[in-house]
């Protein structure tokens, strides 16, 4: 059975090449044009996944995703958005999104982060990522940190530099490479940001002295694990 797409944006162009791209690749597709039809639609026929619009008449994204969160804590959110403020990501993060993607985009990139979506949260999803990182066991696929029978929920940025740096132990991951990651973009402005996540990260690993994130000055950080 195919999985059921919930397309949601005002632009009429871009709702008819997005969908008839992704019902080629064996998608069903529904198509919304404001988050209030967004919400009528995922009430009456349901959705494996929402790809929406943040900026929209009637209804905002935003909005909407909340209302969508009120009656599915798991289905897949992507937000579309021509705004790049980290603000503004962070936003979409906090009431829910799993992913974002700016406009203008690729439709083949739209393409693998919709299935990397359903393989991480759809119904069907495979075996969960997971990384050990001294005492700590990282799983990235619901964005946890475990110790012991302690599981702490880690964020949505919080857990993409983690992923990087877990699969770079022992070596220096540039902070361009995580900004890009993290904000699909490297610009000087959000290095205090990253600071700042890997700040948190530090916090987060205390438990287990072992563990280091180191600022290579200039460069990056580095996760080390000394035994």
């Amino acid at each position: 059975m195919s999985n059921k797409i919930l397309f949601v944006e005002d632009e009429e162009d871009l709702t008819q090449i997005v969908a008839d791209t992704l019902r080629g690749q064996g998608y069903d597709v529904i198509t919304a044009a404001d988050g209030i039809e967004g919400i009528d639609k995922f009430k009456s026929e349901g959705a494996d996944i929402v790809v929406a619009d943040v900026m929209m008449p009637q209804m905002d994204g935003f909005t909407m995703a909340k209302d969508i969160r009120k009656l599915s804590l798991t289905v897949p959110l992507l937000f579309l958005t021509a705004k790049s403020t980290i603000d503004d990501v962070e936003h979409g993060f906090e009431i829910g999104a799993n992913d974002y993607l700016k406009k203008p985009f690729e439709l083949r990139e739209l393409i693998v982060r919709i299935k990397a979506l359903l393989r991480r949260y759809g119904d069907n999803r495979t075996e969960d990522i997971r990384f050990a990182i001294g005492a700590y066991t990282f799983n990235v696929t619901i964005q946890t940190l475990s110790l012991g029978d302690k599981e702490t929920e880690l964020s949505h940025f919080e857990a993409k530099i983690l992923e990087r740096l877990a699969a770079n132990v022992g070596k220096t991951v540039d902070a361009s490479e995580l900004m890009i990651a993290v904000w699909q973009r490297d610009e000087q402005s959000n290095r205090n940001s990253l600071h700042g996540y890997i700040h948190k990260l530090r916090r987060a690993l205390r438990h287990d002295p072992s563990i280091s994130i180191i600022n290579q000055r200039g460069f990056g950080y580095m996760l080390t694990i000394h035994n």
